[in-house]
């Protein structure tokens, strides 16, 4: 059983929902990133979700495309964010880490080596956004041991979850609004009714992501999904804090996030 499936078991089991926050590798520095990374296990979060800098986003808003911008301006290229997951699994051999990214700097590497690559440094599972399931390499992250997860949304039609359900492993990561990361206008009823039908399609957990910006709707979109997936405002966190104090604003605020949810009865 991978480190995702056995998380998912165990908050099953627990009756809970993972808390899945987001940063970019380099941001605000290199030298940071590993300790946000144990910071943020440490605060409570059941599976990391590490962005891959990328200088050409589609499905981030502007927040996480300054975070890219921050990290590029250091060098940070995917080499460089698989070193800091080995190095995160030095002491850390518990926490899933998800690579979040787009399939240039994949393709640049190769998809095999990459595989290999992301194994061997204790990666756990891949969002590629720009990878459609019909050009999907899972097969390849598969035999590597890596699950290839994708992204679903209001509008993606019964068949295209079909086709996903067949794909992914690991869990499916539900966009709960129209639009980029960090948007606005989150519905949470119209969230909850899409939920249900993925389940019904897909046996995996589903996680809930975009516009999930404080602890309160992070409880309440734990009571009907497997998963909370928090970025944008973790990422402001981030770009507003001092250097010397971004751990520990982050630690704070996920804390209290873990501790709404874990209020939540589901």
């Amino acid at each position: 059983m991978s480190r995702i499936q056995s998380t998912f078991a165990q908050l099953k089991a627990d009756n809970k929902a993972a808390l899945i926050p987001f940063i970019t590798a380099g941001d605000p520095d290199p030298q940071l990133t590993v300790a946000i990374m144990h910071g943020l296990a440490a605060a409570g979060a059941d599976i990391i979700e590490l962005g891959v800098p990328f200088s050409d986003p589609m499905a981030d808003g502007p927040t996480i495309q300054r975070a890219s911008e921050r990290a590029l301006k250091h060098g940070v290229g995917l080499r460089d964010v698989l070193t800091m997951v080995a190095e995160f699994r030095q002491t850390n051999t518990a926490t899933p880490v998800v690579l979040m990214g787009y399939a240039n700097p994949i393709e640049c590497m190769g998809y095999r080596d990459f595989a290999t690559a992301a194994a061997q440094a204790g990666v756990d599972g891949v969002l590629t956004v720009d990878i459609p399931p019909e050009e999907s390499v899972a097969e390849i992250f598969s035999a590597a041991g890596v699950d290839t997860i994708f992204l679903l949304s209001p509008t993606t039609p019964d068949v295209r979850i079909n086709l996903v359900a067949s794909k992914a492993s690991g869990f499916v990561y539900y966009v709960s609004l129209k639009g980029v990361t960090g948007s606005a206008n989150l519905d949470l009823a119209e969230v909850a009714s899409h939920i249900p039908v993925i389940r019904s399609r897909c046996g995996l957990p589903v996680g809930v992501g975009f516009g999930i910006r404080d602890a309160v709707t992070a409880a309440k979109i734990a009571q009907f999904a497997d998963a909370v997936v928090i970025g944008s405002r973790i990422v402001e966190e981030i770009e507003n804090s001092p250097r010397d104090s971004v751990v520990a604003n982050l630690t704070q605020f996920v804390t209290e996030v873990r501790i709404a949810m874990n209020a939540v009865v589901r």
